[in-house]
């Protein structure tokens, strides 16, 4: 049986990743030390025997006994108040969590993936953005701690690649959608989703001009599963380019979820993309893949899985212990 390491795996992303390997009859090794992420998203899987968690930070170290076939890692905050709130370990997790995964994957001979993300394009001059584009960061900027952090990940694993010859895949996601997202964790479609049900007016940042491109989940990670089992080791974009303003998003919400609510402005955040749309002919050709759920459809399902949330969970407050965190 392939085990596979999952770090980050109580998150959004690396949680549908462990039902993924386990359906393709792996044994999966989940790791996270929750600051973001949420046991309530794998505890379906604790009676599973192919199944394993440890509560660790992947920052720190990693000790996994017996062999290991491939390490995933999407250990990181992902979501701006993330990431404004603990910048260090967002940070250690794009530097020392990824060093100590390659270090892994070296003495298991694993095959790694890292989760780069379409950030590291910054504020992009080329649209739509195709991997051969460097990007326009601002690497002091707020937003730098996250998009440097991913840069440099990208870097080190291809060091390690060309020099000592680990197996590596490169995954640079675009905005993803879906069930077990963090309500209040300040990313647009949660952010519209949850201002929605609990009555509040639609918050958008400058004037809405700005566009967003959305995948479902589950198109997700079939792109990321393909690109996985590939031989190729360089960046691949992996996202919808079906892409949309973020007023009219808006609008979509309004409409998903039935609601009068009004739409209210506020200011731009300093360096916060005004495109993003994935060229995605590379993961066309090299993986034969396209996402084939309609935003209208993964909507609706997301909506739903919020609908069921207890009162509770829809007005839980994000990172009450990220104060702790941060002063370490």
């Amino acid at each position: 049986m392939k085990r596979v390491l999952i770090t980050g795996a109580a998150g959004f992303l690396g949680s549908h990743l462990c039902d993924r390997f386990i359906r393709e009859g792996m044994h999966v090794i989940a790791m996270d030390n929750l600051i973001t992420g949420d046991l309530k998203n794998i505890e379906h899987l604790f009676a599973n025997e192919h199944f394993e968690f440890y509560h660790q930070d992947v920052s720190k170290f990693i000790h996994i006994p017996g062999q290991l076939d491939y390490i995933m890692h999407f250990a990181s905050p992902a979501s701006p108040i993330d990431y404004l709130k603990i910048p260090i370990q967002t940070l250690k997790v794009g530097s020392l969590g990824i060093h100590n995964c390659l270090g892994l994957a070296k003495e298991k001979k694993a095959r790694l993936m890292i989760a780069s993300t379409s950030e590291v394009y910054g504020d992009p001059s080329v649209h739509p953005q195709p991997e051969s584009y460097w990007g326009n960061v601002n690497p002091v900027g707020p937003r730098g701690v996250y998009d440097e952090a991913k840069r440099f990940q990208e870097a080190i694993t291809m060091a390690y690649h060309t020099f000592h010859g680990v197996e590596t895949r490169i995954v640079r996601i675009f905005n993803t959608y879906g069930p077990r997202m963090r309500l209040n964790d300040g990313r647009v479609l949660p952010a519209f989703i949850g201002q929605a049900i609990r009555g509040e007016d639609l918050t958008v940042f400058g004037d809405g001009s700005q566009t967003r491109s959305f995948c479902y989940v589950d198109d997700l990670v079939e792109g990321i599963y393909r690109l996985l089992m590939s031989d190729y080791a360089s960046p691949v974009n992996i996202g919808n380019p079906d892409e949309i303003t973020i007023l009219d998003f808006a609008k979509e919400i309004i409409k998903l979820t039935g609601t009068s609510q009004k739409i209210i402005f506020k200011e731009l955040p300093q360096d916060d993309p005004k495109q993003r749309r994935p060229d995605i002919t590379l993961a066309k050709q090299l993986l034969q893949w396209e996402p084939k759920v309609h935003r209208s459809e993964g909507l609706r399902i997301t909506y739903d899985y919020f609908k069921s949330l207890t009162a509770d969970e829809l007005n839980k407050v994000e990172h009450k212990d990220f104060d702790k965190y941060n002063r370490k």
